[in-house]
């Protein structure tokens, strides 16, 4: 009879195990597999108090199965299935777990070395020590799957280097498409939508989709989605580390770059701004001879440089009407924006778009120098920009029945991008001004410094302010309080649903909400 019971609390507990290894797939996914990144995140998520509780409950369980108390252990085992069970099935992810190739690979490798470490610690013999070794692999399921994944690495690198060669053997094949690179702390996946619009008016264009600004991601994009009838290739290339760049320049060799900011973001992994400038300077370094850099003078990092370019450049700005490229009479209309633009003696007047904020006027104008480099006619380029959308996430406004208006800001915020989305929520017509954000991440030590501003732009534009996150949110709360923001016009929430939920208790027609920046799964609290 005890047997019985044993072997029903073994299947339990090993299905709990199953169910938190596929928690650390996902947490291993959003790290990119990277198993450094893979352990910051744990460094701040492993030892949480629900975490002890589980240490405590298994500790407990361990003890009651070594004097062989059974219904304790039947106990305890329905407590620990219910809790992981409510824990996993209720969560709501913002970024759910994607089966791809690698991830099953990574999961039946993840669940073999459970198998394997199981049965050399417990044998066959003893079920009570076999269910204890498997719970205590529930706890450290974390380090099974570092494992799983370092054990793949020789395989995983075997798989991308066949990826690449295929993919640069498709690129060799079609030596007349005209490749076109950004980067660039932020704005160049809202530049690669403005540009590949404005091509697409008289070119066949290619973008690598979403935000594809990897290695891998490109090649995908290269292998499943690049044809001959394609004329123009436009890669996005991001980086969190010194390099990434120039492997992806290695790989698709651009003729022109588009430096769109260096900005401090990353800075968790870059460690410095310098750091930061010297990754992203890697396309523009690439590009050859006969090529042509594009860059935005609005950043003094970006044109302190300009003397050490070895191609031609070009540089553009908002601010500056010294440079090749400029943005004048920038004007807010109920229908977005209207602006003109002066390029190599050429004035282009009265160019309307539907988005909002000026640093979407920066993006256009950089889309717009490689759309005059390749000679395309000024009615198309002006029509193009006139039919441009909100990239998803980007500052894209959403009128809701009711007429409460959202800003979807939610991607990747920055200091500059906030503090642009904030000002815009400030100038927009509207009754109560709304902001829900957990502020900002990955600015390394001056994470505090530029929440603490983020919060003083906050006190200035909003009405209400729905932190998401008590810890994370701390600067911008003291900064909120020095202000003289009114308390009770600041809420704090555990999450994104609680959020929502307070936002839909108090908001009303014509009142504006705008949600800046959306942190991805592995930064909740």
């Amino acid at each position: 009879m005890n047997k019985g019971f044993l072997f029903l609390i073994l299947l339990i507990s090993i299905f709990i195990y199953v169910l938190r290894s596929l928690h650390d797939l996902h947490m291993m996914q959003q790290n990119s597999y990277r198993n450094e990144r893979y352990l910051r995140w744990l460094k701040t998520n492993f030892l949480k108090p629900a975490k002890y509780a589980e240490f405590a409950l298994i500790l407990i369980f361990s003890f009651a199965l070594t004097f062989n108390w059974i219904p304790l252990s039947i106990v305890f085992t329905i407590v620990l299935a219910i809790s992981v069970s409510l824990s996993f099935f209720r969560k709501k992810y913002k970024k759910k777990l994607v089966f791809t190739k690698r991830a099953k690979r990574l999961f039946f490798t993840n669940l073999f070395l459970f198998l394997i470490i199981s049965l050399t610690i417990a044998g066959f013999q003893n079920l009570n020590i076999s269910i204890s070794v498997v719970l205590w692999l529930f706890f450290f399921s974390s380090g099974v799957i570092l494992s799983a994944n370092f054990v793949l690495k020789p395989i995983e690198a075997s798989i991308n280097r066949y990826f690449y060669k295929d993919a640069k053997k498709r690129l060799q094949s079609m030596p007349e498409l005209l490749i076109i690179g950004i980067t660039g702390s932020y704005g160049k996946t809202s530049t690669k939508h403005f540009l590949h619009r404005i091509l697409s008016e008289k070119y066949n264009v290619l973008m690598t989709p979403g935000s594809f600004n990897t290695s891998m991601g490109v090649i995908r994009t290269i292998r499943e989605q690049l044809k001959p009838v394609h004329e123009i290739f436009i890669v996005e290339m991001g980086a969190k580390q010194i390099g990434d760049i120039r492997e992806i320049c290695e790989l698709v060799n651009p003729k022109i770059g588009i430096l769109t900011a260096v900005a401090e973001q990353h800075l968790d992994t870059f460690k410095t701004i310098e750091n930061v400038k010297h990754t992203k300077f890697e396309l523009l370094n690439a590009l050859p001879k006969n090529g042509t850099a594009i860059l935005n003078a609005d950043y003094k990092i970006i044109y302190d440089e300009k003397a050490k370019l070895n191609t031609k450049s070009i540089f553009y700005s908002t601010t500056r009407k010294n440079t090749d490229c400029f943005a004048e009479n920038i004007v807010y209309t109920r229908r977005g924006m209207k602006f003109d633009l002066s390029f190599a003696n050429k004035k282009i007047t009265q160019i309307e778009t539907k988005l909002l904020g000026e640093y979407n006027i920066s993006n256009i104008l950089a889309a717009v120098v490689v759309a005059l480099e390749l000679n395309m006619p000024e009615e198309n380029i002006k029509y193009a920009i006139r039919k441009i959308e909100s990239v998803k996430h980007r500052l894209e406004v959403k009128r809701k029945v009711g007429g409460v208006t959202i800003i979807d800001d939610a991607f990747n915020s920055n200091p500059i991008g906030a503090a642009m989305a904030v000002e815009v929520l400030g100038k927009i017509e509207g009754k109560k001004k709304i902001i829900i954000t957990p502020g900002m991440i990955e600015l390394g030590n001056k994470a505090q410094h530029y929440n603490e501003k983020f919060g003083e732009q906050i006190a200035k534009n909003c009405d209400i302010a729905i932190l998401v996150g008590p810890k994370q949110t701390k600067p911008i709360q003291e900064a909120l309080k020095k202000a003289g923001f009114v308390e009770k016009n600041m809420y704090i929430a555990r999450n994104l649903t609680e959020a929502n939920t307070y936002m839909r208790s108090i908001v009303e027609n014509d009142d504006v909400v705008l949600y800046e920046n959306d942190l991805p799964d592995i930064f909740n609290e």
